[in-house]
Parts: C-alpha cells; sequence; structure tokens
C-alpha cells in the first residue's frame, strides 16, 4: 500500500462499508424529511383553507432552501470537512422537521421549510463526496448510485407513515416522526462516521495524523509516521473559480446543463405523474400504489445503472438511459390502456429517468479532485435547482392552456435528449 492510496483495494472493507450504510440512511431520511410535506400538504391546506398559491410558497420555500445549501454552504465542505458538514445539516434538518409541528401559519411554515431545506441541500454535496471518497475505484460507480437510491427508499417509508397517520393523528406528529428519527442520527454520525481519509490528507488538518492513523487502524493497515507531503491541488485556489479553470471549464457548464434539463424533468414527473395518472382513469384509491410504483422505479434505476456502468460504462449508459426515459415519456403521456399497464410504464418511466439522473451525481464526484469536490457537487445540484423549481412550475402552465397531457409529456421529453446530448460531450476518461 502506499501513502498515495490507502483505500486503492478492489473490494469493501468493513470501515468502507460502514461509510457507505451510514451514509445511505441519511440520504434516505431526505427522503422521508422532504416528501413528508408532499403527503401532509392535503391535510395541512384543509386546516388552515390555504390556497394553491399558499401551498406553492410552501413547496417552493423547500426548494430555495435546498438551493442555497448546496450552492453557497456546501462548498465549505472542502474547507472543514465531510463529516462536520454532515453532522451541522443532519441537526438543522431535525431541528426544522420539529419546529415544523409547532407552526401556526403558512409563512412560518414556509420559513422553517426553508431552514430545513438548507440542511437537506447542504448535505447531499458531503454524502456523494464521502462515499466516492471511501469507495474503491473499481465498486465507486455503483457506490454513488446506491447511495442516492436511498431517496425514493425513503419517500416510500413516508409514504406508508404517512398513510398511517394522517387520518389517524394528523399531520403534525408525522413532522415530529421524521424530526426524531433525524435527531437519532446525529449520535450514529459522531461516534460511527469517520471523516473522509481523502479529505484529512488533501487539507492536512489539526490531528490529521492521529486521524489517519485511526482510520488505518481499522483497515488493518500499519500506522503512518509522516504526513505525506501536500499536493499542489491541494494548495491550489478554492471555490466556484476553481471549477472553471482549464478543462474543467467547459466540463462545469456541460454537467450543469445536464443536471439543470435533467432536474426540470424528473421534478414534473414528481409532481404530475400520479396526479395525471388519475385523471386518465387511475382510480383514487390506487394513487398510493402509483406512488410506490414511480419511487420503486426511480431505486432499481438508480442501483441498475450503477451495476451495469461498471461493465458498460457510465457516460454511453446515462446517454441510453435518458433517450430511453425521453421515448417512456412520450409512450406513457399517450397511453390509454388498463391501470396495472400504467403501472409498468410508471415504473419504466422513473427507471430510466431517475437513473441517468443520478448518474450525474457519479459524474461530478469523478470529474472534480477531493479539493473542490463537495463545491463542484454542491454547484451542479444548485444549477439543478433552477431546473427543479421551473419544471412543474411550466408544466402547470401549459396544462393550463389545454394542451393535451400527451403533449405536455413530449414537452419535457426534450429535456432529457438535451441532457443526454450534453453527457456524450464529457472528454473526461473518468466517466466513458
Amino acid at each position: 500500500m502506499s501513502q498515495d492510496s490507502p483505500l486503492d483495494n478492489t473490494s469493501f472493507s468493513a470501515l468502507q462499508w460502514r461509510v457507505l450504510i451510514i451514509c445511505f440512511l441519511l440520504n434516505m431520511l431526505d427522503g422521508i424529511d422532504v416528501l413528508a410535506i408532499s403527503f401532509a400538504a392535503p391535510v395541512i391546506a384543509q386546516d388552515w383553507s390555504i390556497t394553491p398559491q399558499g401551498l406553492g410558497i410552501i413547496f417552493s420555500s423547500a426548494l430555495v432552501g435546498m438551493a442555497i445549501g448546496a450552492v453557497f454552504i456546501s462548498p465549505y465542505t472542502d474547507k472543514i470537512g465531510r463529516r462536520k458538514m454532515i453532522l451541522a445539516s443532519i441537526a438543522v434538518i431535525a431541528v426544522g422537521m420539529l419546529a415544523t409541528a409547532l407552526v401556526d401559519s403558512v409563512y412560518e411554515l414556509a420559513t422553517i421549510r426553508l431552514i430545513a431545506g438548507i440542511g437537506i441541500g447542504s448535505m447531499l454535496a458531503s454524502l456523494t463526496a464521502m462515499v466516492s471518497e471511501y469507495a474503491p475505484e473499481k465498486h465507486r460507480n455503483i457506490a454513488i448510485l446506491t447511495l442516492h437510491a436511498a431517496y425514493p427508499i425513503g419517500a416510500i417509508i413516508a409514504g406508508f407513515v404517512a398513510a398511517w397517520m394522517l387520518p389517524v393523528y394528523g399531520w403534525r406528529p408525522l413532522f415530529i416522526f421524521a424530526g426524531v428519527i433525524s435527531l437519532v442520527a446525529v449520535p450514529l454520525v459522531f461516534f460511527a462516521l469517520p471523516e473522509s481519509l481523502a479529505f484529512l490528507l488533501g487539507k492536512q488538518p489539526a490531528n490529521a495524523l492521529v486521524k489517519i492513523n485511526r482510520i488505518l487502524l481499522e483497515l488493518g493497515r500499519p500506522p503512518w509516521q509522516t504526513l505525506p507531503q501536500k499536493s499542489q491541488a491541494a494548495q491550489a485556489s478554492s471555490g466556484l473559480k476553481a471549477l472553471f479553470v482549464g478543462e474543467l471549464k467547459s466540463a462545469t457548464a456541460v454537467l450543469w446543463l445536464a443536471f439543470m434539463m435533467s432536474f426540470a424533468t424528473l421534478y414534473f414527473l414528481f409532481s404530475w405523474v400520479v396526479k395525471l395518472a388519475v385523471e386518465a382513469g387511475l382510480p383514487l384509491e390506487k394513487a398510493m400504489y402509483a406512488g410506490i410504483v414511480l419511487n420503486l422505479g426511480a431505486f432499481f434505476g438508480s442501483v441498475s445503472l450503477g451495476y451495469l456502468s461498471e461493465k458498460l460504462g457510465l457516460k454511453r449508459l446515462i446517454f441510453a438511459f435518458f433517450i430511453a426515459g425521453a421515448v417512456m415519456s412520450v409512450a406513457y403521456g399517450n397511453a390509454s390502456v388498463s391501470v396495472a399497464s400504467i403501472l409498468v410504464l410508471i415504473f419504466l418511466l422513473m427507471f430510466f429517468v431517475q437513473g441517468g439522473f443520478t448518474g450525474l451525481y457519479a459524474v461530478a464526484a469523478r470529474l472534480y479532485p477531493t479539493e473542490i469536490r463537495t463545491t463542484g457537487v454542491g454547484w451542479a445540484i444548485g444549477a439543478g435547482r433552477v431546473g427543479a423549481i421551473v419544471g412543474p412550475t411550466a408544466a402547470g402552465f401549459i396544462l393550463a392552456t389545454g394542451l393535451s397531457v400527451g403533449w405536455t409529456f413530449v414537452i419535457f421529453a426534450v429535456p432529457l435528449v438535451v441532457a443526454a446530448l450534453a453527457v456524450s460531450q464529457f472528454s473526461n476518461s473518468s466517466i466513458q
């Protein structure tokens, strides 16, 4: 083993599995925290007589918070460390979820959702960087995509808990539940999640050698007597400007475009697929199954792309998934079939769209060096949030014009094609 690559092995050690599992659970909590408001919204709207515009403010505030967290907070991870940012973020999320149960007005709720959103947005890039830096090179793609497959699993759990809680206990206990399990994650991270070894080697903060040797001990490796010399990259400029230096300039622009386009279609689907399925003839009592199938498709699509990319290459698979997603979008929007067929189409649609989308996280993690990795991932997510905000809103305006559902899905197939073409422009050998 060289000092440059202490994790350069071909399989997962117990420590690496622990890091992946903890990060997976944290991202699953994100799915619960984000989707809780979607399930609770109808009950809150009825209790408070909220207009659709008021609900729009509540939904948008969380998205704005996520964008702020991703763009302005997560880059500090490259300075203070992945573990510290994850701890701070999960604490903010827990407080935000618990506080949501205490609010009494739309604007209080929107403010708290904004704060919780900042925590969620700031943590995601750190989780991506942590998993990327602990995963063996051979299995890095599937590790990153497995991490992001946790989100729809959290959404499914939130749906089942909401279905049980809302009719009996109302909406406030749902947020207490989400807040408590988020709070429990704080000691889990504090005691069981180590700092990124790549960060410790690159930045070499106080007590770096002690922390590195503690990790090496868990890996069964001999301790180091001294730290290696800092790389030139670690001493180079950081922040937003570093994302546009040399070959990264065009790659960053292309990555942002791909995130923005795919985010727009993805959030259109999350916001409208189930509702439009009901309008297309899916019985109302079956709507919950549509939501579950949607998230199952998202989970299996993410994991499948990660597994297949180890054999077929990341770039070409993301391209293929986005093109297939565009085809399925057109097919779904123009389908007039049975309930079972609609559910199959929803599964396939989200399999390809979410699979291709989560592949972009692996691209971002591989594209940027350790010293600016969370900055790069965070800004890419932030750029994508523009699409996440515009997509569902644009769909509402399009449908309000009287355009058919079929043509709406055709329109939202176009961003997927643009995202696929953007991905095809990457030239970095690590993401071929």
